[in-house]
């Protein structure tokens, strides 16, 4: 499961607004992808927000969630483990990036962003840990 946000124009009430919307993408075991829910937030996303998507997922039939690619969002961890209890969580690679920017100076982003691609796009586990050992070779002291 990936969740990730998205911003939509809604005409609420003769207006129109900007506001988010929550997006909830499987992929199977097959690797097929598939959506399987979405919610439109109202500045109100928090723990009780998404225990309410995941309950609906479950309403719909979802059994078993292996792993949760989200976000850092407070409670987010323990609302996933209240209707999947065997979820592992991790961080989305998308948000361990810009965590990770706030220490790399602006005028290297660009050049560092393209190195950690070389781990994270690596198709093996020692490919990604060759990669990861040159990043950290040439930025460590950075």
């Amino acid at each position: 499961m990936y969740v990730d946000a998205i911003h939509v124009h809604l005409r609420r009430e003769g207006r129109i607004e900007s506001t988010a919307m929550y997006i909830v993408l499987a992929v199977d075991l097959q690797g097929r992808k598939d959506v399987l829910g979405h919610g439109v937030g109202d500045g109100a996303e928090g723990a009780k927000f998404w225990t309410n998507v995941l309950g609906q997922l479950q309403t719909r039939g979802v059994t078993d969630i292996l792993i949760a690619c989200v976000d850092g969002l407070t409670g987010f961890k323990a609302a996933i483990h209240a209707g999947f209890p065997k979820t592992r969580i991790q961080r989305c690679i998308v948000h361990q990036i810009r965590s990770s920017l706030k220490y790399v100076s602006y005028t290297d982003q660009d050049e560092f962003i393209r190195d950690l691609k070389t781990v994270y796009q690596a198709l093996t586990r020692d490919a990604a840990e060759t990669a990861l050992r040159k990043v950290a070779d040439k930025w460590g002291d950075k």
